[in-house]
């Protein structure tokens, strides 16, 4: 069991240089429902609708999205262990969440304008990150197919958070902006362990068994 940060000074600016946006990330989402104006409610409404077109303050919401996505592209690059398709999978949801940034959705005011095709390609990157999110958690447990049972557990409560709190979402749209928030937070404790776990850090390149150590 690792007990922190070892190994090279690279080592760790890299792991930290993950850890660090996810945090900013985690920071500016959370941080984003204050900037919004007046009916705005985080237990209704998405972080995508903190971001919405037309909305003052959706710059913050905005940042958080690419910060997410820069730390997922920047883990995706480092962890050799997760294999090809891992990598991937990964590298699709952070390019996703850059996507949702630059195009927004419609405002959760009904009555503002806002545009349609900007608002469908917003659409389609959330999709895009629900599937690849799933998939690619998937994937990088088949890659290391030894993971220990906590990351297993980790890796279980990811895919059924991905799958099962969108149609939490559809059924309650009352709470849509919290079970979202929900899915969020695994997201980022499940990149967070795995940040964790680069070279270094108790997850070493090529050999996968000297990298199953985390438990």
């Amino acid at each position: 069991m690792t007990s922190g940060p070892a190994g090279s000074a690279t080592d760790r600016w890299r792991t930290w240089g993950v850890l660090g946006c996810l945090a900013g990330s985690a920071l500016a989402l959370g941080l984003a429902p204050v900037l919004m104006p007046e009916g705005y409610s985080w237990l209704t409404h998405t972080t995508s609708e903190s971001a919405a077109q037309g909305v003052s303050g959706a710059w913050l919401a905005r940042l958080g999205f690419l910060l997410l996505g820069s730390a997922v592209l920047w883990l995706s690059v480092q962890a050799v262990a997760w294999r090809r398709p891992g990598r991937v999978l990964h590298g699709m949801f952070a390019a996703s969440l850059c996507g949702a940034a630059v195009f927004s959705s419609r405002s959760f005011d009904p009555a503002a304008a806002f545009d349609a095709t900007e608002d469908l390609l917003h659409s389609v990157t959330a999709t895009t990150m629900g599937f690849a999110f799933a998939f690619g958690v998937v994937a990088v447990g088949w890659a290391q197919r030894s993971r220990p049972g906590r990351l297993r557990a980790l890796d279980l409560l990811a895919v059924v958070a991905a799958v099962v709190l969108p149609l939490g979402m559809l059924a309650l749209p009352d709470l849509a902006g919290l079970l979202q928030r929900m899915m969020f937070l695994v997201a980022y404790v499940w990149y967070a362990v795995e940040a964790w776990r680069l070279p270094g850090h108790g997850a070493g390149r090529g050999d996968c068994r000297d990298s199953r150590s985390w438990a």
